[in-house]
């Protein structure tokens, strides 16, 4: 829902997005196993508890009247969080695997861009604007999320890249993508859909790479201290580098 102003609620895609989007998503790496292995509550309690907190963050989302970069974070992150611990739940107790898990979460994130696209006759950012389209908006975050989880997951453990490679592999990625964006004429919705995925991935790497230990890999910093540290980072750059809401017209239809 726009604002008087004609602002949506989400904010303008900038390079602060970008950044706080990438910290948000490791946040969620280390959070999720720090609520699921480290005080062992497990997969199915832990993702519960996280998806039941998101109902609640985004119903808030949805209702507020304006921007707001704290709540639209926290969302965010309820996003990436619920996406660790539901990616490890199928991935590993179901027995699913990492390739049954992202061709599952692929297939549900294209249903509902699909769906998104069927009723509102676009899939861009610039057309959030009612509650109908905030929820799409939402759904198709959490399973891009979840699906980034597998993906970073997949990339780190199953190929035998480790963090380090794995988080190039997804930076390199993300490379690509920018290059597009600056010197083609790639739908910038496409563009968009495809980096908010690679960034998750690219947080799961590097999540794992600062939490586990140097044995395997890691920086061994711990689940909850690199949490804390992440959090940090997204409240700093929220308070220091403002973001404002996006300008979104209403013609914006682009596809």
């Amino acid at each position: 829902m726009r604002d008087e102003n004609g602002r949506s609620k989400v904010p303008e895609v900038t390079l602060v997005f970008w950044l706080i989007k990438i910290a948000a998503t490791t946040l969620g790496e280390t959070g999720g196993d720090a609520v699921s292995m480290t005080l062992n509550w497990g997969y199915a309690l832990s993702s519960a508890m996280f998806i039941g907190i998101f109902a609640i963050a985004v119903a808030a989302q949805i209702a507020a009247r304006s921007f707001h970069p704290f709540l639209y974070w926290a969302v965010i992150i309820a996003t990436t969080t619920a996406g660790t611990t539901m990616a490890d739940l199928a991935d590993r107790s179901l027995g699913i695997g990492y390739p049954g898990g992202s061709l599952i979460l692929f297939v549900l994130l294209m249903a509902t861009l699909g769906i998104w696209y069927w009723r509102a006759g676009s899939i861009s950012v610039d057309t959030v604007a009612s509650p109908k389209i905030e929820m799409f908006y939402w759904t198709a975050i959490l399973f891009s999320q979840t699906l980034g989880t597998a993906l970073g997951d997949w990339m780190a453990d199953s190929n035998g890249l480790g963090y380090e490679r794995g988080a190039l592999v997804f930076a390199a990625g993300l490379i690509v993508i920018a290059a597009a964006y600056w010197y083609t004429n790639v739908s910038r919705t496409l563009l968009f859909w495809s980096a908010f995925i690679l960034t998750r991935p690219l947080g799961a790497t590097v999540g794992d790479f600062l939490d586990k230990p140097v044995a395997n890999g890691g920086l061994a910093f711990g689940r909850f201290y690199a949490s804390a540290i992440l959090a940090a980072l997204i409240i700093g750059c929220i308070v220091f580098l403002p973001q404002r809401a996006g300008k979104h017209p209403a013609s914006a239809q682009e596809t």
